[in-house]
């Protein structure tokens, strides 16, 4: 799907310049070379690009998460962007999985004004209270 997810950067590029933005290695690369977008770059997603991600969408550092998923072809690494998606949606953020909810996202009012995320923190708390009820769970502290 990088190949759907670069076309639809280099479409929406002037909407995308006017924010900061992060991407997996090979992912980000891919979008530069396709577009004149600036990006900040983590680890590919194979090698832990997408933990990356997700800790700084738990961060709060992350405000809208556009990830094109191919439902169709199993990924080695499959298991990783699932737990992006889940963190994402613990956090309150933004999620677009395909061309039309990121036009829906890119064309939104809310993009260019700060927007502050009401129950972000509501979210994660009782998130961790479900999980500290489990007994297969440990916390890491």
């Amino acid at each position: 799907m990088k190949p759907s997810l670069a076309a639809w950067a280099f479409a929406n590029e002037r909407a995308l310049a006017q924010h900061r933005l992060t991407a997996t290695g090979n992912t980000g690369q891919l979008l530069m070379r396709e577009t004149g977008l600036s990006i900040d770059l983590v680890r590919s997603g194979a090698l832990g690009g997408d933990m990356e991600l997700g800790a700084m969408i738990a961060e709060g550092n992350i405000d809208i998460l556009i990830l094109f998923a191919d439902p169709v072809t199993r990924q080695p690494h499959d298991v990783d962007p699932s737990a992006l998606l889940r963190v994402a949606t613990l956090a309150q953020t933004a999620i677009a999985i395909n061309e039309a909810s990121a036009d829906f996202l890119i064309r939104s009012e809310l993009m260019s004004r700060i927007y502050r995320r009401p129950h972000a923190q509501a979210a994660l708390p009782s998130a961790r209270k479900r999980l500290s009820a489990r007994s297969d769970v440990t916390e890491l502290s």
